[in-house]
């Protein structure tokens, strides 16, 4: 009987000469692969993704627990909410996100008539579609950019949390309040690889049926993303310059320069 010799095969899973971009970036890049598929790894890390995204766009907002972080600054904390609540009819109709509830409006006007003080800034947390995203990063950022504006001398409205919102929800808000600055925070739109991304809407003289024209916008606020401090001294500055202009949105330009210092801070991965 002839003997067939013992043939060793190499392993299928091939290294990515781009595995060191990956530090980097956490962009789906250099996964490798089996043989024409990706390695298990990636394939669940992809899947796993995709399932936090959705969530954070379904999941509702945890409103005690906001409350009873954001009770430590010690404003008075106002909720109000949209004509979309639900999430259902949130994601078809973006229309009655923008726009209060009749009982919400009746909370923001019985609030001014019984509070006569001059606001400066209005801080509204939105939901948008990612509650995960207000959750997560609110509860830091809110008491750094309170310790910001007290030092500019900024007199703040109560906190609003505000549930079913758009960005256009905090014009009338702001309108009712009669707050000239309105700082939105709202929950962007989750990414593969950001579900828990804050967005920061400044508008000046927001009034209801403000166009997106008339904002500006500081997008990817997260631990992974753009630090606290950073973001905070980006709006400050264009709160600053719009106080002296008078304006806000595309003709208000950033001109925030970045300190050296904070330029490479170090950020989290998701995997």
């Amino acid at each position: 009987m002839k003997l067939i010799a013992d043939v060793k095969f190499e392993s299928q899973l091939q290294d990515n000469p781009w595995q060191k971009l990956k530090a980097f970036t956490d962009a789906r890049i250099a996964l490798g692969r089996t043989g024409g598929s990706l390695p298990t790894r990636p394939s669940l890390e992809f899947q796993l993704a995709h399932a936090q995204a959705k969530d954070a766009v379904l999941k509702p907002l945890d409103v005690e627990f906001l409350k009873s972080g954001l009770a430590k600054t010690g404003l008075p904390i106002l909720e109000i909410e949209s004509q979309a609540v639900e999430k259902d009819l949130y994601l078809k109709r973006p229309d009655l996100g923008r726009v209060l509830s009749e009982q919400s409006k009746t909370i923001l006007q019985q609030y001014r008539a019984e509070h006569q003080q001059h606001w400066d800034v209005a801080i509204v947390l939105g939901d948008g579609l990612s509650a995960r995203a207000i959750e997560e990063n609110s509860l830091h950022f809110i008491p750094a950019l309170l310790e910001a504006c007290k030092e500019q001398g900024w007199q703040i409205a109560p906190l609003v949390i505000a549930r079913g919102s758009r960005v256009a929800l905090g014009d009338e808000l702001a309108e009712i309040l009669q707050a000239k600055m309105l700082v939105m925070l709202i929950g962007e739109r989750p990414g593969l690889s950001s579900p828990d991304s804050m967005g920061i809407y400044y508008t000046y003289n927001a009034f209801k049926g403000c166009h997106d024209a008339l904002r500006n916008c500081i997008s990817n606020v997260r631990s992974a993303g753009l630090a606290y401090p950073l973001a905070i001294q980006r709006l400050v500055a264009l709160m600053r310059k719009s106080c002296e202009l008078q304006l806000s949105g595309v003709q208000l330009k950033d001109e925030h320069e970045t300190p050296v210092d904070m330029q490479h801070s170090p950020a989290k991965r998701l995997f």
